[in-house]
């Protein structure tokens, strides 16, 4: 466990987010009392995809509009 100030913590920022990359435990001290742990976020597996066929069809934006959809949508009631 590495346990560093707050200043050096903010000197030394970059080495101290790789080193927590890298497994270390990290600690931020006030003075000599620990008040914060340094560790990385877990990355959860992105896939493209995920819905792929589960959604059905969507509309078709390029189908015309029936005479009623199209008066609205021109402003007309």
């Amino acid at each position: 466990m590495r346990q560093v100030t707050i200043h050096a913590a903010k000197t030394n920022l970059s080495k101290l987010v790789e080193a927590a990359l890298g497994g270390e435990e990290v600690v931020i001290a006030r003075g000599s009392k620990p008040v914060v742990r340094l560790v990385p976020v877990t990355q959860g597996a992105f896939k493209v995809g995920l819905l792929k066929g589960k959604l059905g069809a969507g509309p078709d934006f390029f189908a015309p509009m029936d005479e009623g959809d199209l008066g609205l949508w021109e402003g007309g009631r």
